[in-house]
């Protein structure tokens, strides 16, 4: 993230590193939808965009550097029935060492309810040389909420090694586990470089589609790319009403160009 501010440490907390926890909820207000919670915190410069016919717009600006080691960093976001959001980011959210070895987190939480639509397309995480994070991503879904998620992880910048990134993605679909995956890069992950993970790639993305129409007409198999060597993608159906697109590529130009592939199909 672009550095705006200098950094503080909260000092209500005896570990080192930024406490903050950002917030967004949105309700649907007639043919459009409000945004009566939009709290910026620490990092975390949220802004509102123009809207897109009912669907509220907010993008996320960095007001520091974040996440280092020892920051504990949070957003919480809901779509209160009826209500349609969508969520990205102004530029790369860039893990960097910090002043202590202690690990950064950085967790996501989003709850979609009745009749909501929720995107969250965040611009890539990239995982810096000794940097170390662990990031969450929990979700909640009623039966009719409809969520897209993107995420994209690159694996060091030019010429360089990625620190260690541990990434969780848990999501819920009416109270039942509808996907739980976990992922570990960089230094002490097991063959996280071999042929079984990332194949000498150094760019992973996944996209997350949710959707009840999927219960009536289920999405195939589907691969995409020709050249391994360039990057593909898989797109996968879920046990529910959604699917999965995951990805692997040499860079992040061509990750997206395989996620923006898969998108249409899906």
């Amino acid at each position: 993230m672009t550095v705006t501010a200098p950094r503080t440490t909260d000092t209500k907390h005896t570990a080192p590193g930024v406490h903050a926890t950002a917030r967004i909820r949105a309700v649907t207000s007639g043919d459009t939808t409000d945004l009566p919670v939009l709290d910026s915190d620490g990092p975390f410069d949220l802004r509102r965009s123009r809207s897109h016919g009912k669907q509220a717009r907010v993008c996320i600006l960095g007001a520091m550097s974040a996440p280092l080691g020892g920051d504990r960093l949070r957003i919480e976001a809901t779509a209160e029935q009826g209500a349609h959001l969508h969520i990205t980011s102004a530029a790369a959210t860039i893990a960097l060492r910090g002043p202590t070895p202690e690990h950064a987190t950085y967790d996501v939480r989003l709850t979609v309810a009745e009749q909501a639509r929720l995107h969250w397309l965040p611009q890539p995480l990239i995982s810096t040389a000794r940097s170390n994070l662990h990031q969450t991503c929990t979700i909640d879904l009623a039966p009719t909420a409809r969520l897209v998620l993107r995420e994209e992880q690159v694996l060091g910048r030019a010429n360089e090694l990625p620190g260690r990134l541990t990434t969780r993605l848990t999501v819920r679909h009416d109270g039942h586990l509808l996907l739980d995956q976990q992922t570990r890069y960089g230094p002490d992950a097991p063959a996280w470089d071999g042929p079984a993970v990332l194949a000498g790639h150094r760019a992973a993305g996944q996209i997350l589609i949710v959707d009840p129409a999927f219960e009536q007409e289920p999405s195939g198999v589907r691969l995409l790319g020709e050249d391994p060597a360039q990057g593909q993608a898989v797109l996968t159906p879920l046990t529910g009403p959604a699917i999965l697109v995951t990805a692997l590529a040499p860079d992040v130009l061509r990750l997206r160009r395989l996620l923006d592939m898969a998108h249409p199909l899906a």
